[in-house]
């Protein structure tokens, strides 16, 4: 029996990234399991490239993002209620 596949993560998910993330992170980013993910990285064909930590992998957030094919952060509704889009853009 397989395990379920991960859920996808959200935009805001996505854009509430730290500066990197782990391997099982970047493959729910793109909705693959961890499985493939690895198979991906020996095969050299992952969609963005990691970086060996020790035995771990990491992905740069901003390496995830060009690879989903994300340009710039997106303001949310409530962002500009709370007056976050205000203070990051001044």
């Amino acid at each position: 029996m397989t395990a379920p596949a991960p859920t996808p993560l959200t935009f805001r998910e996505i854009f509430e990234l730290p500066v990197s993330v782990d391997l099982r992170t970047a493959a729910r980013a793109f909705g693959m399991c961890l499985g493939t993910a690895y198979r991906l990285i020996a095969l050299g064909t992952f969609p963005c490239p990691t970086l060996r930590v020790g035995h771990r992998h990491r992905v740069l957030t901003t390496d995830l993002l060009r690879a989903l094919g994300v340009d710039e952060r997106p303001v949310f509704a409530d962002e500009i209620a709370d007056g976050v889009a205000l203070t990051l853009f001044d």
